[in-house]
């Protein structure tokens, strides 16, 4: 019997290491076909013109070719902080609200909508910027159209709000109970001891929700493809209309002959975007396993 409970912990065991090892492997692979792909673009454009020059024009008939993803960059980096803005105080808002002051009837409903929201696709999202969103922003701000950064900012921060939910609900429930009853015990409001005590001693773990929620919205493709007008120019303001890279990627990748500068161009986008990404959740995670050691 002992023999055969040990055959089946070690069956489980190396199943669980192959599919760490096969996870690893995949995200290995994509890298390296990244980096692959991207490599002939660099014997012909320098990495610095690639990263800092602001023009894009890799189909320029008169003049010469240029491949500057600067602007795209930006635009990216614009439009995810302004999703954060709006999504990280409505995220530790409804978390809180969901830990600390709904009832249990309220959380059994509100949790699974919450949930149901990741789960909607990213095109009914961009739907709903263009019939919805985008003509609010340009009634308000007397705008032609109102396809423009702030819309993708607006429809990236729905899009986060159920990690940055989810996680930081995690986070202050696992604050010990030890905290929260000291603080009543001196004489602390349940207010005080949510603001002063409980989201303090969460916030590593809301820190890295929100850093996830950012990887979220940096990846996204079809909503601020969508939603955000395509215009592939320095961004001066959020009522500007953007292009981020990943609408890049997708707007040029499947027309771009086979093997060309501008083909191994949009696999430095890629692989730029993959750099960025990894950052921000290796990031996330080594702040989430430092608040897990800490109240462990």
């Amino acid at each position: 019997m002992s023999r055969h409970n040990n055959f089946k912990e070690k069956l489980i065991h190396g199943l669980f290491f192959f599919n760490g090892l096969l996870v690893i492997l995949v995200l290995a692979g994509i890298f390296a076909l990244l980096v692959a792909n991207a490599l002939p673009a660099f014997k012909e454009i320098r990495v610095g013109q690639f990263l800092f020059s602001a023009a894009w024009n890799p189909t320029a008939t008169f003049t010469a070719p240029s491949y500057g993803i600067l602007s795209m960059l930006v635009s990216t980096l614009m439009v995810s902080a302004g999703a954060l803005i709006i999504a990280v105080p409505l995220g530790i808002a409804a978390a809180a609200y969901l830990s600390d002051v709904a009832s249990k009837r309220v959380r059994e409903i509100a949790k699974p909508i919450v949930e149901i929201l990741a789960g909607v696709p990213s095109v009914i999202i961009g739907f709903l910027g263009i019939v919805l969103v985008g003509p609010i922003i340009a009634r308000i701000f007397h705008l032609s159209n109102g396809l423009n950064a702030l819309n993708g900012s607006i429809l990236l921060a729905i899009m986060a709000l159920p990690t940055i939910i989810s996680l930081s609900e995690d986070a202050l429930n696992g604050v010990p109970k030890s905290f929260q009853e000291a603080s009543l015990a001196l004489g602390a409001t349940h207010w005080q001891t949510l603001v002063r005590v409980k989201i303090p001693a969460a916030l590593s773990g809301i820190i890295a929700a929100s850093m996830l929620g950012m990887g979220r919205a940096i990846g996204e493709t079809m909503t601020v493809l969508m939603a955000t007008g395509c215009a592939i120019a320095m961004p001066k303001s959020f009522l500007q209309s953007v292009q981020t890279m990943t609408a890049t990627i997708a707007i040029e990748l499947g027309e771009v002959p086979y093997n060309t500068t501008h083909y191994y161009a949009l696999f430095g986008i890629g692989l730029v975007l993959f750099i960025i990404t990894f950052i921000v959740n290796m990031i996330s995670d080594i702040v989430l396993h430092r608040y897990q050691r800490v109240y462990k």
